[in-house]
């Protein structure tokens, strides 16, 4: 198979070469292209297609592993308001605002992706319910407490979220798996917006084999809640 990361060499070894000039070009288009087909134009993050992609490999992967995958869904409160009274343009303001909060809160290995509109998931890839919660909640007060600047004026945005776990015994779907964690995300808009709201963590244990390593992060967990 041939290595398209390996520099071009000319064929007759001359210093200057159209041919490989144009071949040079047309890699480079071929590789923009690739990132427009996976990211959103507006925010640069990952796009719909390319959360259906991961999480997928991502569930596959814990089936064979053991190892849990979170997931975190994100709406925007009130944003029909802001795009209502400031008009659309500072409505994509906020959204990139958010997208850059997002990314600077979590790992390289996280995926973040726009869901759609002012909707945002995050996928934590290997990563056990209670941390995601963590980061997820560190995001949430992020976005509340730091104010996004238009101009000289400051805008104010919370944001609600859903979460729950993919493990080795998880029977859902994908399409379950998300409308499970769009369910949590509903609770928090109901719950007064500005919170997350995630499985319980006595659910999750009645639904699973809890294996020894979430057994023991389940009891640290109740300590700490207690």
């Amino acid at each position: 198979m041939p290595d398209h990361n390996k520099p071009l060499e000319c064929p007759v070894s001359e210093s200057s070469c159209l041919w490989l000039d144009e071949v040079e070009n047309l890699r480079q288009q071929n590789a923009e292209l690739a990132d427009l087909v996976l990211t959103d134009a507006l925010t640069g993050l990952y796009n719909y297609r390319h959360f259906e992609s991961v999480l997928q490999a991502e569930m596959d992967r814990s089936k064979r592993s053991g190892i849990p995958t979170s997931l975190v869904m994100i709406d925007l409160d009130h944003f029909k308001q802001v795009n209502d009274i400031h008009g659309h343009e500072v409505g994509n303001i906020v959204l990139k605002a958010v997208a850059n909060k997002l990314l600077s809160q979590v790992r390289t290995t996280d995926i973040v992706c726009r869901y759609g509109g002012e909707e945002f998931a995050i996928i934590f890839p290997e990563t056990h319910l209670n941390l995601a919660i963590q980061v997820a909640d560190r995001i949430r007060e992020t976005i509340a407490f730091t104010p996004i600047m238009n101009g000289s004026e400051e805008l104010n945005v919370t944001a609600s979220m859903g979460a729950s776990v993919y493990m080795k015994t998880s029977t859902l779907t994908i399409e379950e798996f998300v409308d499970s964690v769009d369910k949590y995300l509903y609770e928090a808009k109901q719950s007064g917006r500005n919170c997350i709201c995630h499985i319980d963590y006595s659910d999750l244990r009645a639904a699973t084999e809890v294996g020894v390593d979430e057994r023991a992060m389940l009891i640290e967990l109740n300590k700490t809640q207690s």
